[in-house]
């Protein structure tokens, strides 16, 4: 099972901050990471995101499971990844998985020009560890689990 953490900030340091924290507790074995970004919004409403490459999934089925999350959550391209009725399959899929229109919603009504989002996909967190670490940082926290399930069934999509 994967825990999805989205972490909402009023601005882009403390997001980029706390996306460094992130990755320290990933060195620390705090949290085991298969995908970490931070998502920021500019002034006129473009969303940028930023991944360190050695953190993402390493299967391609995975990779592709955690750029398509990115994509759904934060209306970024995708590179042609989801086409016509695959599309529609996905989404059903993701709905069943916790990931619904009314997540995906207040996911992006969270990130509204100027502020930014660290987004954390992760099959282990010791949570009272990664809590205290991540307390200064204050922000507006969304989570959502998928099962292992979920998660198969999602990549195995995704690799057909």
């Amino acid at each position: 099972m994967s825990d999805l953490i989205i972490l909402g900030y009023d601005n882009h340091d403390t997001a980029t901050r706390a996306y460094e924290e992130v990755q320290r507790l990933q060195n620390d074995h705090i949290v085991d990471l298969t995908g970490l970004a931070v998502v920021t919004v500019d002034d006129k409403g473009k969303s940028h995101v930023e991944t360190p490459g050695k953190v993402v999934s390493g299967s391609a089925a995975g990779g592709a499971l955690w750029g398509m999350l990115l994509g759904l959550l934060f209306l970024v391209p995708i590179g042609g990844l989801l086409l016509g009725g695959a599309m529609g399959a996905l989404m059903g899929k993701l709905g069943k998985s916790g990931i619904d229109a009314s997540f995906r919603e207040r996911v992006q009504g969270m990130l509204t020009p100027g502020r930014a989002a660290v987004v954390i996909m992760a099959t282990k967190i010791t949570e009272d560890k990664f809590g205290s670490a991540m307390k200064p940082y204050g922000g507006e926290v969304l989570q959502t689990s998928l099962s292992t399930e979920d998660e198969k069934e999602l990549a195995g999509e995704l690799a057909s």
